[in-house]
């Protein structure tokens, strides 16, 4: 029987309402035929539903790693929950009935073999002249591709030029004017930036808007010091993206490269391009040591974040699911994922510290002894040499505001009002939460049993604490010495 996991089911339901129910549908034993292949490719059941006949819902796994389910029931979710019953059914070990597979799906199948042969088959007129007439449509197509992306670039060297006007006049003002500051031709000039292609700048400042309101309602400190932090990114992003534009247009050279600047200036990434330009990785094995969920206003949309450990290298990386508010409905929600994911092909995102990756499929397995050795491994006995590194890091206005890193502890602790973590090479963390997180740091306290406060490892989330003016680390998980397990604190 096909290796199926909750998890696997989990991943591929539209929402956990689906896959409750249909875990709810097996176990409430609605299945009353169940079918499968001699070569356990097609998988077939009928389904007791609120109709007069049974549903019949299949799985085809003619490609592993793209299944085709299908269900003759009205749902119009994906996997619906008959879809997902029987997928239950198939983790369950239960009974299945060998069956030739149905004329109707072997005709499925060959019309997507016919497809897919036709999208790799080399044209059939193939001689010199053709040949020669399709180089040169092609060439044709490249010309006008690149003097659109030029026509782009220049629109975003005038929004760049508006921008560090709009930055000057407001630092020249002063921001001790926050309080009294008009906010309407500030969100008017945000909306400026989406027509010139400035997506990064327009976010940046989004953020300004939100602290200067904010100012205006408490007229806390704090909203004072972000809206410096922010002016900072946006002239350093301002600087760093008129040399990348004007480096582009000076090389007549548009196409994206490997850079963070790429996104920053509305740029979407697609696999097939971070795989062109070398940013993929083959057969990784991965496992989520925390997960987490942040609306941002500045972007109105949720982030689902979840941070990676590769078991081969030690590597950490983010996976990032944006979900718009205007089209919330339409965006599936990611979510936590446990033990072990064995991915056969990664597009891996440009930038520094825990970059982005992505992946079309994966296979779920449990964590084996030898997966908690290598987490174990790959933590660092000491945080004294990797300071600096991290406070470059921070500084940099490209870079994310936290990076995860894993620390070999000796105990966790108070030090008068503070949580600190001292490390196996003896030097101290102060933990402390992200303003953009869930707390977690209280929770320490309340972990069952002390032992999970000592000799340990734990995924930090260094950051910069703005109230104590210094480098903290928010922890994010626990993995227990001598014990084959995590325990969450972000999950």
């Amino acid at each position: 029987m096909k290796n199926i996991t909750e998890q696997l089911i989990l991943s591929l339901a539209p929402n956990p309402a689906a896959a409750s129910n249909g875990k709810k549908i097996s176990n409430s034993g609605s299945f009353v035929k169940l079918y499968r292949s001699a070569d356990e490719t097609f998988f077939m059941g009928e389904c007791l539903g609120s109709g007069k006949n049974p549903y019949i819902t299949s799985a085809d796994y003619i490609d592993e790693n793209h299944p085709v389910y299908r269900c003759s029931c009205p749902s119009r979710q994906f996997p619906c929950k008959h879809s997902l019953g029987l997928m239950y059914e198939m983790m369950s070990d239960k009974t299945f009935e060998i069956c030739e597979i149905p004329e109707d799906i072997l005709s499925k199948r060959a019309k997507l073999a016919a497809k897919s042969s036709k999208a790799d088959a080399p044209a059939e007129d193939s001689t010199p002249q053709a040949a020669e007439k399709a180089e040169k449509k092609k060439a044709a197509a490249k010309k006008t591709s690149n003097s659109a992306k030029k026509k782009k670039l220049e629109k975003q060297l005038e929004g760049l030029e508006l921008c560090e006007k709009a930055v000057k006049e407001l630092i020249s003002a002063g921001l001790g004017t926050m309080g009294g500051t008009s906010l309407s031709s500030y969100q008017e000039l945000s909306k400026q930036f989406g027509d010139y292609y400035l997506i990064g700048i327009q976010r940046l400042f989004n953020r300004l808007i939100i602290e200067i309101t904010e100012y205006q309602k408490d007229n806390l400190e704090i909203h004072y010091d972000n809206a410096i932090d922010v002016l900072e990114k946006l002239n350093s992003l301002i600087k760093k993206s008129r040399k990348y534009i004007t480096e582009k247009i000076e090389s007549d050279d548009p196409a994206a490269d490997d850079t963070l600047l790429y996104e920053e200036l509305g740029g979407n990434w697609k696999l097939t391009e971070l795989e062109a330009i070398g940013k993929c990785e083959k057969d990784a094995r991965l496992t989520q040591l925390s997960f987490n969920v942040v609306f941002d206003e500045a972007r109105k949309e949720f982030i689902d974040t979840g941070v990676w450990l590769d078991l081969g290298n030690g590597k950490i990386f983010q996976t990032k699911n944006f979900r718009p508010l205007k089209s919330l409905k339409h965006v599936k929600a990611d979510d936590s994922v446990s033990g072990a994911v064995n991915v056969p092909s990664m597009a891996v995102y440009p930038g520094d510290g825990n970059v982005r990756v992505r992946w079309d499929a994966a296979e779920f397995s449990e964590l084996t002894e030898e997966d908690f050795s290598k987490i174990r491994s790959f933590a660092a006995n000491s945080v004294k040499d990797e300071i600096k590194s991290i406070r470059n890091f921070l500084q940099n206005a490209m870079s994310s505001p936290v990076i995860y890193k894993l620390v070999a502890f000796s105990e966790i602790g108070k030090i008068g009002e503070k949580t600190v973590l001292k490390t196996k090479g003896g030097d101290t963390v102060t933990l402390s939460d992200f303003a953009e997180f869930e707390p977690t740091t209280d929770k320490i306290e309340a972990l069952p049993g002390k032992k999970l406060l000592k000799d340990g490892v734990m995924l930090c989330g260094f950051h910069y604490d703005l109230a104590e003016r210094r480098i903290a680390a928010q922890p994010l998980c626990i993995i227990p010495d001598g014990e084959n397990s995590v325990v969450r604190l972000l999950y």
